[in-house]
């Protein structure tokens, strides 16, 4: 069975950086594109990134272009989210997402997932 675990989340100051962690077990995160998705109260889950299975692509939300880094390292079977300038309205529990594809540089579409963690709690004050 496949788990996704992630962590990382905690409560910081606008302005501040958190590194979310998401580690895979029971399988090879290799046979995955990846992504992070995010749910604030009250609003419907949206996807925030994405990376291939080869990590040459990447995409991200607007709202977090030049802010956020989606990066893996399958050796470790890691998924990480790197959150920098952080601002209120990036507090959300965060998701770690996969999606199996047969092309290692498909990025995949908010349909294509098909296995979830539990998330994290990510809280920014201002």
């Amino acid at each position: 069975q496949v788990e996704f675990v992630e962590s990382g989340g905690v409560s910081v100051q606008a302005g501040g950086s958190l590194r979310l962690s998401c580690e895979i077990s029971g399988y090879s995160a290799s046979v995955y594109c990846m992504g992070w998705f995010r749910q604030a109260p009250g609003k419907e889950r949206e996807r925030v990134s994405a990376i291939s299975r080869n990590a040459a692509r990447t995409w991200y939300i607007d709202s977090v272009k030049g802010r956020f880094t989606i990066s893996r390292d399958d050796a470790k079977n890691t998924l990480w989210l790197q959150m920098n300038s952080l601002r209120p309205e990036d507090t959300a529990i965060y998701y770690c997402a996969a999606a199996t594809a047969w092309n290692p540089e498909y990025l995949p579409v908010q349909s294509d997932y098909q296995m979830w963690g539990q998330g994290t709690q990510v809280t920014v004050s201002s």
